[in-house]
């Protein structure tokens, strides 16, 4: 019988459920936090930068769609471009499926 008695939990369940919801709390802010700093934080900064990238193209610019067309822009209008892939073909495609930009002096690579 005392062996039951040692085993059984001591005190009430009142103390114990208060500091468990805190101790949960702390936990799912943690989590939240992390997965703010690790996932979308990272994705906004991207996406900014993709913005920045696609309005900064000019006429002149050697691009890389999506698709993996390497042409020169020909013409830039709000939603679209004209790229120009060899001498006498022009594609007009939409500006988002501009993925790179080749610099023309500098072969530098701008993504």
């Amino acid at each position: 019988m005392n062996l039951l008695l040692a085993m059984a939990p001591q005190g009430g369940t009142g103390a114990s459920g208060g500091g468990s919801m805190v101790s949960t709390f702390v936990m799912f802010g943690a989590i939240f936090l992390i997965f703010y700093f690790m996932i979308i934080r990272p994705q906004q900064k991207r996406a900014k930068e993709r913005e920045k990238l696609l309005a900064s193209i000019e006429k002149g610019d050697k691009v890389v769609t999506s698709g993996g067309v390497h042409g020169t822009v020909a013409g830039v209008e709000e939603k679209t471009i004209l790229l120009q892939v060899t001498e006498n073909v022009k594609l007009k495609i939409e500006r988002s499926a501009i993925t790179t930009i080749l610099n023309r002096d500098t072969k530098e690579v701008k993504q």
